[in-house]
């Protein structure tokens, strides 16, 4: 039987989809304009990034809730105006840029963006719609709540993807054969290969996730020999902050975009 995976803009690439995570964490920076602009010339079309909001409402590609791991510098996002955010800066280049930035500066890039604090839902919905990038956009995060609340305000034009809680349901689902309802905008599942000692991608939570019409992403995985299983066993996408090792992966099988 022919799977229906919902087909929605964001997932106009060719399967299985490669990711650059954080623009490529591998290479000694993350989420940042040098990064993105990396991996767009190794020819990623898919890039996967983080978003905070300042003090004053303004969408920004971070990980951290501080800036304490990668700037060295002291202080939470949500606490600092952009002005302030914007003054951060290491050899006269501003450390954390703008969304809108972002994706004003690769219009044919996919950005899965993953929200990464409740203060960030509406400044991002707003970026994104403001930019006219509903259609090259999945919105992702670990909170369900969050998510709810980025989907009631996007509506069903910004394709999301499934919180902790509605992973572990659909495992549960896979594992049970039970049946799952999912909000309208779901197009994708991006979840660890598992967790601890838990698996979490196997050919039942494939095939489920396939009948829901739902793409399977999995992150971080850097390890070549993983990257090799997982594409055997079906995924629709991989994550990877090592973006020549997957390229490599790809280029091998005859899945990299040309």
């Amino acid at each position: 039987m022919a799977l229906k995976i919902k087909v929605v803009p964001f997932l106009d690439g060719s399967v299985p989809l490669a990711f650059a995570h954080r623009g490529g964490a591998a290479d000694g920076d993350e989420n940042t304009v040098e990064a993105f602009e990396r991996a767009v010339k190794l020819g990623y079309r898919y890039v996967e990034t983080d978003v905070h909001a300042t003090s004053d409402g303004v969408a920004v590609v971070f990980h951290d809730a501080t800036l304490d791991r990668v700037t060295g510098h002291t202080g939470a996002i949500s606490s600092l105006s952009w002005a302030d955010l914007h003054s951060v800066r290491i050899g006269g280049a501003a450390l954390v840029p703008r969304l809108d930035e972002v994706l004003d500066a690769w219009p044919e890039i996919r950005f899965n963006i993953d929200i990464k604090a409740d203060t960030g839902v509406a400044p991002t919905v707003g970026t994104v719609t403001r930019s006219g990038a509903t259609d090259r956009v999945l919105l992702a995060s670990f909170d369900d709540r969050r998510l709810t609340r980025a989907r009631a305000l996007a509506g069903p034009s910004i394709a999301t993807s499934l919180g902790s809680r509605s992973v572990a349901r659909l495992r549960l689902a896979s594992l049970a054969g039970l049946p799952l309802r999912l909000p309208a905008s779901v197009a994708a599942v991006q979840v660890p290969p598992r967790l601890g000692r838990i698996t979490v991608v196997d050919r039942r939570f494939l095939a489920l996730a396939h009948r829901l019409g739902l793409q399977v992403h999995v992150w971080t995985i850097d390890d070549p020999a993983e990257m090799e299983r997982l594409l055997d066993l079906g995924v629709d996408g991989i994550m990877t902050d090592r973006l020549t090792v997957l390229r490599d992966v790809y280029r091998t099988r005859g899945l990299w975009p040309s």
